[in-house]
C-alpha cells in the first residue's frame, strides 16, 4: 500500500496500486511501500526517469547512494527501525527529488514516516513542494534519532547506577546473575546506539549532498532549514559517540566487577585449602601404620590428635582474619 500527498487536496491519499489513473500532476510526494517491479516501471514511465531498485539501494559505496542523473537527485540513507524490540535494524530508504516532486522508496516502516504522515493530517500541514517535504521529513527523522539517543542515555545512566551501587554493610554480596543482566543490557544499548550513529552518519552525507540539489538551491527557506537539520545531525552524531564511550566504560567496569567476584570465590577456596592443610598433616602423621609410635597406646593420644587438628585449623583462620583476607 502506497501513499501520496496531493497539493490540491492538501492531504494524503492511499494508492492501492500504481496505475496511470492513480497518478496525478498535483502529487508532490509519492511514498512507495514495498513496491513491486511492475509498479516501479509504471512510475518510471510516468515520471520519465529511472528509480533505484532494492539491490541498488544496498550498495555501500557513497557514489552509488548519492548521485544526480537526468535532472533528478538520487539519495539513499540507512534508517533505524524496530527500536522498540531487542534487535533493531537498519533499512535502506531511497529518496528521489525530481522537478520539485519527492519519491520515497522503502521496504520497511520506520516510525518517522508514520508520525510525519499522521502529523500532517492532524495539523493540516501544507506541503508546497518536494523540497519542502523532504527537508521536513528529514527533520522528523532526526528528531526520532534524538529521542532514541535520549532514551538510551537514560537507560545507560540507570545501568550505571545499578552496576556501581555501593553494597550496604551486612548486605549480601552482589549476585553474578545481576552482573550478567547488566552486561546484557549494556550490549543492547550498545547495539541501538551504534545503529543510530550509523543512521546519523548516513543522513549527514545525504544532507550535505542535498545542498547542491537545484530545488534546494532555488529555495532559500528550504536551504536555511536544511542547514539547521545538518547542524542537528552533526551534534547528535557527536552525542552518540559520547554515549558509545560511556557504554564502553560501563562494559569494562562490569567485566572488572565480574573478575573481582570470581577472585573472591577463588580466594575463599584458597584460604579453605590453607586452613585444612595443617589438620591434614596431623591426621596423616597419626594415620601412618607403624608399630612403634609414641602415642599409639596412650589413653589421651586420640583426643590430643583431634585437638592438634582443631588448633592447627584455628590458627591460620585467625591469622587470615587479622590480615583482613576474609
Amino acid at each position: 500500500m502506497h501513499r501520496a500527498y496531493s497539493r490540491n487536496l492538501q492531504r494524503f491519499k492511499t494508492l492501492e496500486a500504481l496505475t496511470p489513473e492513480s497518478l496525478a500532476d498535483d502529487l508532490i510526494w509519492i511514498d512507495l511501500d514495498h513496491p513491486t517491479l511492475e509498479e516501479e516501471r509504471a512510475l518510471e514511465q510516468w515520471l520519465g526517469i529511472e528509480l533505484p531498485t532494492r539491490e541498488e539501494m544496498k550498495d555501500i559505496e557513497p557514489s552509488s547512494r548519492l548521485y544526480v542523473e537526468d535532472g533528478a537527485t538520487y539519495m539513499t540513507a540507512a534508517l533505524i527501525w524496530k527500536v522498540d524490540t531487542e534487535l533493531p535494524e537498519l533499512t535502506n530508504v531511497g529518496f528521489v527529488l525530481f522537478k520539485d516532486r519527492l519519491i520515497t522508496i522503502r521496504y520497511a516502516e520506520p516510525k518517522p514516516f508514520r508520525v510525519f504522515s499522521a502529523h500532517a493530517e492532524r495539523e493540516k500541514t501544507v506541503l508546497t513542494g518536494g523540497a519542502v517535504t523532504l527537508v521536513t521529513l528529514l527533520e522528523g527523522i532526526v528528531d526520532r534519532s534524538a529521542d532514541i539517543l535520549e532514551r538510551s542515555a537514560a537507560q545507560i545512566d540507570e545501568i550505571g547506577r545499578a552496576v556501581f551501587q555501593p553494597r550496604q554493610p551486612g548486605a549480601p554480596r552482589r549476585a553474578a546473575r545481576d552482573l550478567e543482566a547488566a552486561l546484557t543490557q549494556i550490549a543492547l544499548r550498545q547495539n541501538v546506539t551504534t545503529k543510530t550513529r550509523e543512521s546519523l552518519v548516513s543522513l549527514g552525507r545525504m544532507a550535505s549532498f542535498l545542498m547542491i540539489a537545484p530545488e534546494i538551491v532555488a529555495d532559500r527557506e528550504s536551504r536555511e532549514h536544511l542547514k539547521m537539520v545538518s547542524r542537528d545531525i552533526s551534534s547528535l552524531t557527536d552525542h552518540a559517540s559520547y554515549l558509545l564511550s560511556n557504554i564502553s566504560f560501563l562494559l569494562d567496569a562490569s567485566l572488572g566487577l565480574v573478575n573481582i567476584e570470581q577472585n573472591q570465590i577463588i580466594k575463599i577456596f584458597s584460604v579453605a585449602a590453607v586452613i585444612f592443610l595443617p589438620p591434614t598433616l596431623v591426621a596423616s602423621s597419626y594415620g601412618m601404620n607403624f608399630e612403634h609410635m609414641p602415642e599409639l597406646r596412650w589413653v589421651f593420644g586420640y583426643p590430643m590428635a583431634i585437638g592438634m587438628m582443631i588448633v592447627s585449623a584455628i590458627i591460620p583462620y585467625l591469622w587470615f582474619r587479622r590480615k583482613g583476607w576474609l
